[in-house]
């Protein structure tokens, strides 16, 4: 994607996807993200093939930073939930971690500039009108999973992804632990609908930006700047309501987080440590390849 945000996204997510699951199937991702990145990104402006053969190379030396002086970093984040794991636990200490989180994506995103930068001055106006119509898609998509469900609906398909989440560490919940957690998410402040109104707003300002940067005569300054104006806008909303609603929402993730580690066993947390340790391991494992 044009701006910084989603030029990075997957280096990130599967940062994050790997932080969480030491599986082989992960590593394999993670290598092969310079090729997963550019498919991905493909898909939203429809690469030429000078643009993807640049972006290729782009991606490749983004990860081969990432690798060396990130996952490091992951790891250590790591090592804290790991400490955490051990007892019992308090909201305010899941949320604790959060700060560094967005530390490492915004590390991310300022090492991504100069790449996006390139990319946004040298998009064509076809390329605009395929990613304006991919947006579209996108949020049709994201009214009919998620706007057009019934509130059942809605939290049966909540219940399951924090479900997953927590058995992926845990493992197994009992019913008890599993109706702990389908109460929790039954007085969640989720809203579809302010999410969606968010999506919009993102998508408007980056093809309004993208517009004026596209094939212009702008300086390499007021394009770094524009650029960077992005993906401030898009990791930290200008909407003053909403940023409360996200804030609210994070509260809620540690408080869901907080009660239903607490209701675990010992054996459930020693699952944890278990786990958190050898995801720690494989970052190393992944961070020290070449």
């Amino acid at each position: 994607m044009p701006r910084l945000y989603h030029l990075a996204r997957i280096i990130g997510l599967l940062s994050v996807a790997a932080a969480l699951a030491g599986c082989s199937a992960i590593k394999l991702g993670y290598n092969n993200l310079p090729q997963l990145s550019a498919w991905w990104l493909d898909g939203y402006v429809d690469f030429s093939d000078d643009q993807e053969q640049r972006i290729r190379g782009d991606l490749e030396r983004l990860q081969q930073w990432h690798r060396r002086d990130e996952l490091p970093k992951f790891a250590g984040l790591l090592q804290q939930a790991e400490r955490l794991a051990a007892g019992d636990l308090k909201a305010d200490e899941a949320c604790a971690l959060v700060p560094s989180i967005r530390t490492r994506v915004m590390a991310l995103a300022e090492r991504s500039e100069p790449a996006a930068v390139t990319l946004a001055l040298n998009l064509g106006p076809e390329q605009l009108v395929h990613l304006e119509r991919k947006y579209q898609k996108n949020i049709r998509d994201y009214r009919k999973d998620w706007v057009q469900l019934a509130p059942d609906e809605l939290v049966e398909k909540r219940y399951k992804q924090f479900l997953d989440r927590m058995e992926m560490i845990y493992g197994n919940l009992d019913e008890p632990q599993r109706e702990t957690l389908r109460r929790q998410l039954e007085r969640t402040v989720f809203n579809p609908e302010t999410n969606l109104a968010e999506r919009r707003r993102r998508q408007q300002d980056i093809l309004q930006g993208l517009r004026k940067l596209a094939g212009q005569q702008v300086s390499l300054t007021e394009a770094r700047a524009a650029v960077r104006r992005l993906v401030e806008s898009g990791l930290q909303s200008p909407d003053a309501k909403y940023r409360a609603y996200q804030e609210s929402l994070i509260q809620e993730g540690c408080r869901n987080v907080a009660v239903v580690h607490n209701s675990t066993t010992p054996q459930q947390r020693q699952n944890a440590v278990r786990r958190l340790r050898a995801y720690q391991r494989d970052l190393e494992e992944l961070s020290g390849q070449k």
